[in-house]
């Protein structure tokens, strides 16, 4: 249940939702790992940067599940 007055804040963080989590959001993701690894491939990117940015993407997109294994682990259940 959402105090009231809320209702504005869970609209912007339901938007930021939706907007990180998009079609746009996993068009730019899935760009930037292939040309990371083509960077890392051909020597250009140092690959402890390019780990890094593709890590970046895993913990974006598996933010949900990673904060539901925290509360579970939290609450003991």
């Amino acid at each position: 249940m959402d105090p009231q007055g809320s209702g504005v804040f869970v609209s912007a963080v339901t938007w930021m939702q939706d907007t990180l989590l998009g079609t746009v959001a996993t068009t730019v993701a899935v760009i930037a790992v292939a040309m990371v690894g083509f960077m890392m491939l051909t020597g250009r990117m140092n690959w402890r940067y390019g780990a890094v940015v593709i890590l970046g993407c895993f913990i974006l997109f598996g933010a949900a599940s990673i904060v539901g294994g925290i509360r579970a682990a939290a609450l003991g259940g």
